[in-house]
């Protein structure tokens, strides 16, 4: 039997119409996404193959295109719209930062930075460039690697807060062990950023370190 030939309230498609998205398992969203399935197996079915052989939709979302593309059913195509999707999403994410204050925001800053970063497989150090009134103006990456004293240097996020005129910083990088705890490496260039920038009169807000499905944040826990 097809999908067509389900019950609506059964099919993916209908069923998120009625009843939105949250309503649709992991497999229905991902059939929904995939719309036709192969000889023998429907969308549903063929989504729920996937799942098994990623092991989770977190899996086949951050598979690696050779990954992904070995699969039945999948290809280049499909692994372009896939990657579309998911930096749309990441970019509706950072408009929600600034259409808003990303200091009375902290959980969309969180999942901003998630987003960008838990799936990285080395270290990333990123910055928050914000205005006067703490909305967003830019997102940039500007160091990779081992974070530590010998490869952050804070005369640069100097440089890049001067360059776009910005009031205040939140800087952030990734634990690809998947663990947020702050290192005393963490914390260490924390308070070197924190003095260079003040310096020229530019403050420090706050360092998130983000691990796997958990953001740290250095100013909560009173390491700021």
């Amino acid at each position: 039997m097809t999908i067509k030939q389900w019950p609506a309230s059964e099919r993916p498609r209908e069923k998120l119409l009625q009843q939105g998205p949250s309503a649709l398992s992991d497999a229905e969203l991902l059939a929904i996404f995939l719309r036709t399935g192969v000889a023998g197996a429907s969308a549903v079915d063929l989504a729920r193959q996937l799942l098994g052989s990623f092991g989770s939709l977190r899996g086949l979302l951050e598979a690696s295109r050779e990954e992904f593309c070995r699969q039945h059913g999948l290809g280049q195509a499909k692994y372009s719209q896939l990657q579309a999707v998911l930096e749309m999403s990441r970019r509706h994410l950072g408009e929600q930062l600034q259409r808003g204050e990303a200091l009375n925001n902290p959980s969309a800053v969180r999942r901003y930075l998630s987003s960008r970063l838990r799936h990285r497989q080395r270290e990333v150090f990123a910055v928050l460039l914000l205005d006067s009134q703490h909305r967003l103006i830019r997102y940039e990456e500007v160091f990779e690697g081992t974070i530590d004293g010998a490869n952050v240097y804070p005369r640069e996020l100097v440089k890049l807060a001067l360059g776009h005129n910005a009031a205040a910083l939140i800087v952030a990088h990734n634990h690809p062990s998947g663990v947020a705890e702050p290192s005393r490496a963490d914390r260490l260039i924390t308070e070197r950023i924190s003095a260079a920038l003040e310096l020229v009169g530019v403050r420090l807000l706050d360092h998130m370190v983000v691990g796997d499905g958990e953001v740290c944040s250095l100013a909560e826990r009173g390491l700021l």
